[in-house]
């Protein structure tokens, strides 16, 4: 052998003979499995740390997203994590989080997990996604007048294809029970003033207050530490009368306003829920139609939502 012949073995590089050589079908097929295995590994880490698809199953979002457009999530922006669930399962995992990019701002379209009823300490099945608008941020004061936002007193921008399925909006003194927080004389037309917490920040516990953050501080501790008992306020036991944030907050609404499940009925989003960005419609069709109606579930793709930013 050669010494020219035996460098390019030494550092990797096939000779003209071995490049001309028929390969055995054992060789083939090592090769076949090497490429499959190659890009699994690599859809795996793009899906799971850059971009991912998200398909939009109810019409919350409506008309800036439609039920039916697969979306792509950059999850990058905002720090994207590892895994946080056992595949296929509620099984919660050990993950770490990568630096963010930028934080989540006003007007952002955030897809996060969602955090549950407003009374429950966890989500009743871990890990599903939702997408909705960014209203608030944490140290904001949201009130809503007759549907108009406002943000410290200042309205916020409507979004461009805000939607309301109700002509008249709700009057003030009409109550919904099952607004954020509990017992909240508000519906989801006239709402607040409500502070989202912001990380460090401290609010004063009062008996008049208390179900406003207990659900909040519970799911900080991971458990039930919130008592009252004999008209008093306990942590873990211990009275108190106030409470210092461990997490920055966001306040989210669909621009679907009469028919959005959003922070006007569960709350808050924790920081650290937050998944990514929602930037652009990769595609979108008709998804009532099935697959066995083929030619006309092909017929019903939207041609003008292909490829089309989302703002």
């Amino acid at each position: 052998m050669s010494f020219k012949i035996g460098f390019k073995k030494f550092i990797g590089i096939k000779t003209e003979e071995e490049i001309n050589r028929e390969k055995t079908p054992k060789e083939k097929f090592k090769d076949f499995i090497s490429s499959i295995s190659f890009a699994l590994i690599a859809a795996f880490f793009i899906i799971t740390f850059i971009i991912q698809n998200t398909r939009i199953p109810t019409g919350s979002m409506e008309d800036t997203i439609l039920v039916g457009d697969f979306v792509l999530v950059n999850k990058f922006i905002y720090g994207t994590s590892s895994p946080r669930y056992i595949p296929f399962t509620d099984t919660p995992l050990p993950y770490f989080t990568l630096p963010a990019l930028k934080e989540p701002k006003a007007n952002d379209i955030v897809v996060f997990e969602y955090p549950g009823e407003k009374d429950r300490l966890f989500a009743r099945e871990r890990g599903v996604n939702y997408v909705k608008r960014c209203v608030g941020t944490p140290g904001d004061t949201i009130k809503i007048i007759n549907r108009v936002v406002f943000i410290n007193g200042k309205e916020f921008r409507r979004p461009p294809h805000i939607k309301y399925l109700d002509y008249y909006s709700r009057p003030v003194n009409v109550v919904e029970p099952r607004i954020f927080p509990k017992g909240a004389p508000w519906n989801e037309d006239n709402y607040g003033p409500l502070v989202v917490p912001k990380k460090n920040s401290t609010t004063e516990l009062s008996l008049s207050n208390i179900e406003q953050w207990r659900t909040i501080i519970d799911r900080e501790y991971g458990k039930k530490v919130v008592k009252v008992e004999n008209n008093i306020i306990t942590i873990e036991g211990k009275p108190v009368s106030s409470y210092s944030f461990k997490k920055d907050y966001y306040f989210m609404m669909g621009d679907n306003r009469d028919d959005s499940l959003d922070g006007r009925f569960w709350g808050f989003v924790a920081r650290d829920t937050i998944i990514g960005e929602a930037f652009i419609t990769l595609f979108s069709w008709n998804r009532d139609i099935p697959f066995t109606q083929i030619f006309k579930l092909i017929g019903s793709i939207r041609p003008d939502r292909i490829l089309k930013l989302l703002h």
